[in-house]
């Protein structure tokens, strides 16, 4: 399916199954813990990896496993790995090749948790992030050292609307012979193909709008797979003999040694940190997350289209200090946008109510149609202060750096009738200002 002459509407609902001998047209939920083995050397294979199968839910699961090739399809990667989580899967994209003592160059635009993540949680495993202003290739490659292992950005930063240039990020890290590593939560295809810009390794939060409905939690690494691990032997942990499998050398059997695509990054990360530290998704999860991708080309469609009029309008409403939204001609990046994102730079933007933090909080207790929560791309309308929440526990610095200003109300545009939405926004912005 990951065949070029399939569309992705058609990949979004067939990619990775064949319905079995039951049957059934819908992917099954194969709410299992464990697997039965043929016999002996049955069992004794799997374990060894001399043969293909399941073993245990928390490694592999065939309702997971649809959602992987079709995340790989999707993408037209060469293999997958889901997820308890978005936050696990960066987790596990960056320690999978890293280790105390190295460090990562960042872009400092990012997620609030990612933030966290990479500020605070990673520094007590030794592992040093090195933020820099992504605007400008150059800033990452004068933070690369010899003890360097991934360069690592956001496709949109979120919330802060950044849309940098990944070519160029790219090539930089491609030079210095590191991965580019691109978190793709807000822009997944067919908003965005990371791999048509250089990226590596993509990640996503499936919570978002993969998944689409705001029920199940879900994260994934997707591996593009002409990357060469194997160039220089900086990356032991791909290509040496893995000790806790009998010394198997997952670089040669997966081919990558010969020259070949391979998924060896997401088969690592699924035999060594997945095995090890368990963040598995449930099979009702990745079914669930299923469903929602077999309507995604539609849905990011009118995502997109509804966020264009919601942030044209909120540009020309008397309370609304400033729209961060890098599909207006008014956004820094719009040209940038325009060439990356076709369909529109997806749905998640900022904008600042006249009248500062009071009048936000005015703003976001007045919305009757949008909801209040944490979250973004549910097909609903969505809207929260990040200064007091999803960057709650970042210093006034370092939300400044990730574009995070008091006034900021970010806002994720769903899927309802444009004009619904509108006059919703328009109704608690006057109240903003009484």
């Amino acid at each position: 399916m990951a065949d070029i002459k399939y569309g992705p509407q058609t990949k979004a609902l067939h990619a990775g199954h064949t319905p079995d001998a039951t049957g059934s047209r819908a992917v099954p939920i194969h709410q299992t813990t464990a697997y039965l083995f043929k016999d002996a050397d049955h069992a004794a294979n799997l374990f060894a990896l001399k043969e293909p199968g399941y073993i245990y839910t928390r490694l592999m699961n065939p309702t997971t496993d649809v959602l992987e090739q079709r995340l790989a399809a999707m993408h037209g990667g060469v293999g997958a790995l889901a997820v308890a989580s978005g936050m696990s899967a960066i987790f596990y994209a960056v320690t999978n090749i890293t280790s105390a003592g190295q460090n990562i160059v960042t872009g400092s635009n990012l997620y609030g948790g990612t933030q966290t993540l990479f500020e605070h949680t990673l520094k007590r495993f030794g592992i040093e992030a090195r933020f820099v202003d992504s605007s400008e290739p150059a800033n990452f490659e004068a933070a690369i050292d010899e003890n360097t292992r991934l360069v690592y950005s956001e496709a949109i930063g979120n919330p802060s609307c950044n849309v940098d240039d990944l070519l160029g990020i790219s090539t930089v890290a491609h030079k210095h012979g590191l991965p580019f590593i691109l978190d793709c939560t807000v822009a997944p295809p067919p908003i965005f193909d990371p791999f048509d810009f250089g990226c590596d390794i993509a990640v996503h939060s499936l919570t978002k709008i993969i998944g689409g409905h705001g029920t199940s939690m879900g994260g994934a690494i997707v591996e593009k797979g002409d990357f060469d691990w194997g160039a220089g032997g900086k990356y032991p942990e791909l290509t040496e003999p893995d000790p806790t499998y009998n010394n198997v050398n997952l670089w040669e059997v997966l081919g990558g040694a010969a020259g070949n695509p391979c998924p060896v990054f997401v088969v690592k990360a699924r035999i060594g940190l997945l095995r090890d530290t368990g963040a598995a998704i449930s099979p009702t999860n990745s079914f669930q997350i299923i469903q929602g991708m077999e309507t995604l080309p539609i849905r990011a469609k009118q995502h997109c289209e509804n966020a264009q009029k919601v942030a044209e309008f909120l540009e020309t409403h008397y309370a609304v200090e400033w729209v961060n939204y890098a599909g207006l001609q008014s956004h820094d990046d719009f040209d940038r946008s325009k060439n990356t994102f076709p369909m529109g730079p997806s749905a998640v933007f900022g904008f600042g109510v006249k009248g500062g933090m009071e009048a936000g909080r005015k703003f976001i207790e007045s919305v009757e149609l949008c909801s209040h929560l944490a979250n973004i791309l549910d097909a609903k309308t969505l809207v929260i202060h990040p200064a007091s929440t999803t960057h709650g526990q970042s210093t006034p610095e370092e939300q400044l750096a990730a574009g995070v200003p008091l006034d900021l109300i970010r806002i994720s545009v769903g899927i309802e009738n444009v004009d619904d939405i509108i006059e919703d926004l328009d109704q608690a912005l006057m109240k903003s200002q009484r």
